[in-house]
């Protein structure tokens, strides 16, 4: 048994040591990357030049190059149909939204937000189809997007509103509206705003999101008003000669509807327009589904003209009559019906009429006054 030395026992001492930080790092380089870093320790990497083969080795590149070629390939493909289908979408949404005479405004933003969100969707795709990890780029989109929709919250409220006013059109450019205390012409609806214009040419922008949750007059909306003049005369004046005056005032203007008729004439004219021609010799299928399509038309028609004759209708008749005794005067409403057109001029000129014409017939407008009694 050979006896052991100070320097035999130090030299097995360090061997052990060497050993034991070798199998150390060995372990902490399999846990960390077990494909790579294991590999690249020394005794491995020169087992490994040892043992290379060449001919697996091209192999496996000839394998991962035409693996790429055939994702960019497969991308390349995707992308032109994807952008071939989205342009054929858009192609169709814009037809749909001319035909049914949406707003340009509308029109342009909805499609150019299709077009977005679509080719967003299709490059995602061919990033998928790449072989790079998507989610990480869509969570930076939608951190994105809550990011910004929290910093513009106000402008995107102005902005919904526009969508649903350019949808529902509670009015339209032309209209003349009362928002609040402002009143004026509709010149221009945006997305975020709506200009009006008041009669003295004031140009107003008024933010879209309150127009489209708050309430507010439309009055371009019906074709027809109704008009009304408060008349103060005096006690002892006769109302029968007052209202004969006031209804010769209102007869000799043309502007003024007179009778129901008038105004179903005018509407009908309004509505009347040339019907298509259905050619007789269609297609059975065809003629099967303009049946239908009669059918449904014929139902609707039915349920509006329900809800029509629900509805209270107004006497356009023009009328005058006695709406209050006051302390100095008797005071008469006169009511008529004009076209919006001339509103403000029927309006104006009745009132110059009737300031003319009620002296003449011994109709007096009376003054406030007060009966003051002295006693001595």
């Amino acid at each position: 048994m050979p006896v052991a030395t100070p320097d035999t026992v130090a030299a097995n001492k360090i061997q052990e040591a060497t050993k034991a930080v070798t199998s150390q790092v060995d372990s902490l380089a399999t846990r960390l990357h077990p494909d790579s870093i294991a590999s690249m320790t020394p005794g491995k990497l020169v087992d490994h030049f040892k043992y290379l083969d060449l001919g697996s080795l091209v192999t496996s590149l000839s394998s991962q190059l035409i693996s790429l070629s055939l994702r960019i390939l497969a991308a390349i493909v995707i992308f032109y149909i994807g952008k071939f289908i989205i342009n054929k979408i858009y192609s169709v949404v814009r037809a749909i939204m001319v035909a049914k005479g949406l707003d340009r405004s509308l029109t342009s933003f909805v499609l150019s937000f299709i077009k977005i969100t679509l080719l967003f969707l299709l490059i995602i795709t061919v990033i998928g189809v790449l072989g790079i990890e998507t989610s990480s780029f869509i969570a930076i989109f939608a951190s994105a997007g809550v990011a910004i929709g929290m910093a513009l919250s106000g402008t995107l409220q102005n902005f919904a509103g526009g969508v649903l006013i350019l949808l529902l059109k509670p009015y339209k450019v032309g209209d003349y509206i009362e928002f609040g205390e402002l009143k004026g012409t509709v010149k221009e609806i945006q997305i975020f705003h709506t200009i009006i214009n008041t009669y003295n040419n004031d140009r107003i922008v008024i933010p879209n999101g309150g127009l489209a949750t708050s309430s507010l007059k439309n009055f371009s909306a019906e074709p027809y008003h109704r008009l009304e003049w408060r008349v103060g005369i005096s006690y002892g004046d006769n109302v029968d000669t007052a209202r004969k005056v006031a209804l010769d005032i209102l007869a000799a203007d043309g502007r003024i509807v007179h009778t129901d008729a008038d105004v179903k004439e005018t509407e009908q004219q309004q509505e009347a327009a040339p019907q298509p021609r259905q050619d007789e010799k269609q297609p059975w299928w065809k003629r099967l589904f303009h049946w239908h399509k009669r059918r449904v038309e014929q139902w609707s028609e039915n349920q509006e003209a329900q809800l029509a004759a629900l509805v209270p209708k107004p006497n356009y008749k023009p009328s005058v009559n006695v709406e209050s005794l006051d302390e100095s005067q008797v005071t008469l409403i006169v009511r008529a019906w004009t076209e919006i057109a001339h509103y403000w001029n029927v309006l104006y000129d009745v009132n110059e009429q009737i300031y003319k014409q009620f002296p003449q017939h011994g109709i007096h407008f009376p003054f406030p006054q007060m009966d003051v009694h002295v006693n001595n």
